[in-house]
C-alpha cells in the first residue's frame, strides 16, 4: 500500500488587517488601516541580507560619507565647535554680548557714539631715574584759596584715542597732548589712572610753579567753577571744609604718595578733540587750575604741564565726558614696550578688542582706583608669596607710577629668587640709578644680552569659574632695565613707603608691551598683548557668532 502523501499544516492565522472605507458622502477623507496581531509568539527575525545583495544605493551613500570632501567637512565643523568653546570658556566677550542691550534697541545710541584717541609721544632727555621717577596715587585734601561758573555743551556721544609720548628711562613719565581754549594751545599732560582730577599748572596768579614745556595756562573770571557746582562738591568731600555760599570759587589741594602736591581752584574751559572718525568735537570740561606745587611737581625744567586724572572718579576727564553723554566710560592706554616708548591712549569703547582679552573684576571699595585682588606671585615656575587659602594681595594698575611696587614680604621675597643670578651678576652699589643694579661679568650692549637669565613674573588671580586660570605676566623686560653704566637694574620697589605699604602698585615699567582697558560700566580690568603700534577698532565678533 502506498504511503499517503503528507499535506503541508494548514495555514495559521497571526494577525488581522481592518481597511475602512470612506464614507459615501465624503470621499476625501481618504482609507483607514488598522492591524492587530493574534499570536503570542515572538516575530521571526527579519531575513538575513548578504553584504553582495545589499542595494547600490546603501553602498553609495556609505561611499559618500567616507569621501575626503566629507572628512573634511566635519572636521572643520568639529574644529569650529572647539574654537567657539574655547572662546566661551577663554573669552568673557560672549557673556558680555549677552548682557548687552540688543542691537536694534541701542541703534540710535550706536550711531552716535564715536571713539577718541590719543597718541602717545616719545619724549627725549631728563635725569636718573631715582631723582624723577615717582608714584602719584593722587588723593584730593586739605584747602586753600585763590579765584568760577562751569558752561555746560553738549555733543554727540563718542569715543577719542590720544598718542602717548615719553619713556620709562630717562624720562620716567608718559603723556598726551590736550588743546584748550576758546583759542586752543596745547598742553602735555601725565597720563595718569591713579588720579582723580586733571590739573594744568595755572597763572592765577602762579605762586609755585615749575617751568613747563608751554606757557602757563591764564584763565578768565568766567572759567572759574562755583562751590555750588556737583564736581566741586565732589572735589571737597573729603576736605575739611565747609559749603561757602559767599566763595566765588572752588579750591582744593591734591597729595600725591610720593609727597608732592598740587593746589589750585576748579576752572571749566573748552576742549579740542579729534573724534577717531575725524570728527572734531568742542567739548566742555572742569580741570583743576593749579597755582601751588611742591615736591617733585616743581622740579624744573618740568616734562608736563599737568595731571590727566582718569580714575573712575566722578572728576576725572572720561567720567566728565560720559555724564555729557558723549562715551561710555571706558579707558584704554596701550604703551609700547622698546626703548623709544610712545603708544596710545583712547576714551569711550570703539577700541576695546571684542574677544580675547583677560578680565577680571575691579574689586568693590571705596576709593577711585583700579584695584582689584592677587592671589600669589610667582617667578618662573617657583611661587614667591600667596598660594594659601584666603590669602590676597591688593593690587593697583597705576600710569602715574613708573616703577612697580611690591609689599615689604614679596619684595624681599623676590630678592631672594633673584639670588640665583649670583654667579653671574654682582650689585653695584656705586649705581644710583635704582636701589638695586647689577653688574654682569660680560659687556651689555642691550636686554637682548641679559634676558635669559631672568624668569618671567606672574600675578595669579582669582580662577574664572573655579576652573580656568586668569594671570598677568610681567617678562624681565617689565621689571628690569639697562642703566647708562650697562648695569641691569630692578625696575621693581620696596613699597613701604608709597601708599598704604601692603599693596601692589603695577607702574608703566610693568604695563607696557599690554593693552589695558579700564571698563568703568562693567566694573571690570581687561588686558591682552600688544605691540601698541596702530590702534585697532573693533569690529565685532567672530563670524560664527
Amino acid at each position: 500500500m502506498e504511503r499517503e502523501t503528507e499535506r503541508p499544516p494548514p495555514p495559521q492565522l497571526h494577525g488581522v488587517v481592518i481597511i475602512s472605507l470612506p464614507p459615501p458622502d465624503n470621499p476625501f477623507k481618504g482609507k483607514t488601516i488598522t492591524a492587530f496581531t493574534l499570536s503570542d509568539d515572538a516575530p521571526p527575525p527579519p531575513p538575513h541580507v548578504p553584504p553582495a545583495a545589499r542595494s547600490p544605493l546603501t553602498r553609495a551613500a556609505r561611499r559618500s560619507l567616507l569621501s575626503p570632501r566629507s572628512a573634511a567637512a566635519a572636521v572643520l565643523g568639529a574644529s569650529l565647535l572647539l574654537f567657539s568653546l574655547w572662546i566661551c570658556l577663554f573669552s568673557e566677550a560672549p557673556m558680555q554680548l549677552l548682557d548687552e542691550p540688543s542691537r536694534e534697541e541701542d541703534g540710535r545710541r550706536q550711531e552716535e557714539e564715536r571713539s577718541f584717541l590719543f597718541p602717545l609721544y616719545p619724549k627725549s632727555g631728563g635725569r636718573a631715574l631715582r631723582e624723577v621717577g615717582g608714584v602719584k596715587l593722587g588723593s584730593i585734601s586739605r584747602k586753600r584759596k585763590q579765584s568760577g561758573k562751569m558752561e555746560t555743551y553738549a555733543s554727540a556721544n563718542s569715543s577719542t584715542v590720544l598718542p602717548i609720548g615719553g619713556n620709562l628711562f630717562p624720562d620716567g613719565q608718559y603723556y598726551t597732548t590736550l588743546f584748550v581754549g576758546s583759542s586752543p594751545r596745547p598742553y602735555y599732560l601725565d597720563v595718569d589712572t591713579g588720579s582723580d582730577l586733571t590739573w594744568i599748572q595755572c597763572d592765577a596768579p602762579c605762586a609755585s610753579c615749575a617751568k613747563g614745556p608751554h606757557p602757563l595756562y591764564k584763565p578768565r573770571k568766567g572759567n572759574l567753577v562755583l562751590p555750588k557746582d556737583s564736581l566741586c562738591l565732589e572735589v571737597q568731600k573729603n576736605q575739611n571744609n565747609h559749603y561757602c555760599d559767599s566763595c566765588h570759587q572752588c579750591d582744593y589741594e591734591i597729595e600725591y604718595a610720593d609727597h608732592s602736591s598740587s593746589m589750585g581752584v576748579l576752572a571749566t574751559d573748552e576742549m579740542h578733540l579729534i573724534a577717531a572718525n575725524g570728527d572734531r568735537a568742542k567739548l566742555n570740561f572742569v580741570f583743576g587750575c593749579a597755582y601751588d606745587q611742591q615736591g617733585q611737581l616743581l622740579v624744573s625744567p618740568a616734562k608736563t604741564d599737568g595731571i590727566l586724572g582718569l580714575s573712575s572718579s566722578r572728576i576725572s576727564l572720561a567720567s566728565q565726558l560720559e555724564s555729557q553723554g558723549i562715551i561710555s566710560n571706558v579707558i584704554g592706554h596701550c604703551i609700547k614696550r622698546d626703548a623709544d616708548g610712545g603708544g596710545y591712549l583712547f576714551l569711550g569703547d570703539d577700541y576695546v578688542p571684542r574677544w580675547g582679552m583677560t578680565l577680571i573684576p575691579r574689586q568693590n571699595d571705596l576709593t577711585n582706583f583700579y584695584r582689584a585682588k592677587v592671589l600669589k606671585i610667582n617667578y618662573g615656575g617657583k611661587q614667591v608669596i600667596g598660594g594659601k587659602r584666603g590669602y590676597a594681595i591688593p593690587v593697583i594698575f597705576d600710569t602715574g607710577s613708573s616703577y612697580t611696587y611690591f609689599p615689604v614680604e614679596a619684595y624681599r621675597k623676590l630678592i631672594t629668587s633673584l639670588k640665583t643670578i649670583s654667579n653671574i651678576f654682582v650689585q653695584d652699589s656705586s649705581d644710583l640709578t635704582m636701589p638695586i643694579c647689577w653688574r654682569a661679568n660680560f659687556p651689555v650692549r642691550s636686554f637682548k644680552d641679559v634676558k635669559h637669565f631672568f624668569q618671567p613674573l606672574t600675578l595669579q588671580f582669582e580662577k574664572r569659574w573655579w576652573i580656568m586660570s586668569r594671570s598677568f605676566t610681567i617678562p624681565p623686560e617689565g621689571y628690569l632695565m639697562i642703566s647708562n653704566k650697562g648695569n641691569v637694574c630692578l625696575g621693581i620697589l620696596n613699597g613701604t613707603e608709597v601708599h598704604d605699604g601692603s599693596t601692589i602698585i603695577l607702574g608703566d615699567i610693568s604695563l607696557r608691551g599690554k593693552l589695558i582697558v579700564y571698563d568703568n560700566v562693567q566694573r571690570t580690568i581687561g588686558w591682552t598683548h600688544s605691540d601698541c603700534n596702530n590702534p585697532q577698532k573693533a569690529t565685532g565678533f567672530p563670524f560664527f557668532f
